[in-house]
């Protein structure tokens, strides 16, 4: 790792599972890159959605301005402010942790049962220390957002490149919903990053990602394929797990931007 290794991408994903914003720079905060992941929605029994089950998912676009996310949904739109939220609060299950929540409002959850096709709520988490994420490789506990683990997803370009050379049908870094891709000069070295700063912010490496069939999803229309987790699984299973990127964690606030060099 001589050579200069550099941001390239910053991804947010507000709402979890549906598509992401690119940023040419972003806050780093414990739970993530502010607004990343900080809603969610859930069913009728208050457990969590996401593509895995329903693609269509993928095809909601949020965007931030002025204080507002809008979301648009083929021809339909809908906007809510980022700061509103009803006042009781509730306990959800975010795979194995505990979250509490405040749905948004009424209006936001009918907009989004009625594209979904069935009843759902829209939730945001209720503050930092609202969901707290335990690491087993290291024994601690880190405060989280809705993600599914952890608050980072860091991704060097190399890894991509490598799997595109294997690939029929090319894909994009969006399959992978990264926040952060870097600039590498060989396959699948954030795995070995450890301890490194970008910007404002120093991040420690915490394990490489273990996908799942989600990954297959095509962003572009919400079609699953069978790629790429049917070629990773040749040469990148271990111990039963498909790895690709890397779980990081911030230990400090700060800004980072695209062109930002990674310092190790």
């Amino acid at each position: 790792m001589s050579k200069v290794h550099v941001v390239t991408e910053i991804y947010i994903y507000p709402i979890k599972s549906l598509a992401g914003i690119s940023l040419q720079s972003a806050k780093a905060e414990e739970m993530g890159f502010v607004n990343d992941r900080r809603w969610m929605l859930i069913d009728a029994e208050n457990q969590m959605l996401t593509q895995r089950e329903h693609r269509i998912m993928s095809q909601f676009y949020p965007q931030i301005l002025d204080g507002k996310i809008n979301i648009t949904f083929q021809n339909q739109k809908h906007e809510f402010s980022i700061d509103e939220s009803l006042d009781d609060t509730l306990e959800v299950n975010v795979w194995d942790d505990k979250s509490k929540v405040v749905e948004v409002n009424q209006e936001t959850s009918k907009w989004f049962s009625l594209h979904l096709g069935f009843e759902c709520k829209l939730v945001k988490i209720l503050n930092n220390g609202a969901r707290k994420h335990e690491s087993s490789r290291l024994k601690e506990t880190f405060n989280v957002s809705l993600a599914d683990g952890y608050p980072y997803l860091l991704i060097g370009t190399e890894s991509l490149d490598f799997l595109n050379d294997k690939l029929d049908e090319k894909i994009t870094i969006k399959r992978f919903r990264p926040n952060l891709v870097v600039s590498t000069e060989n396959p699948h070295e954030e795995d070995d990053f450890k301890t490194f700063s970008i910007g404002e912010v120093q991040f420690k490496n915490i394990k490489p990602c273990g996908r799942c069939v989600m990954v297959n999803n095509d962003p572009e229309n919400g079609r699953l394929k069978k790629e790429p987790l049917k070629t990773l699984s040749k040469y990148r299973n271990v111990d039963n797990s498909v790895l690709f990127g890397t779980n990081i964690v911030s230990l400090n606030s700060g800004i980072i931007a695209v062109g930002d060099e990674v310092v190790f």
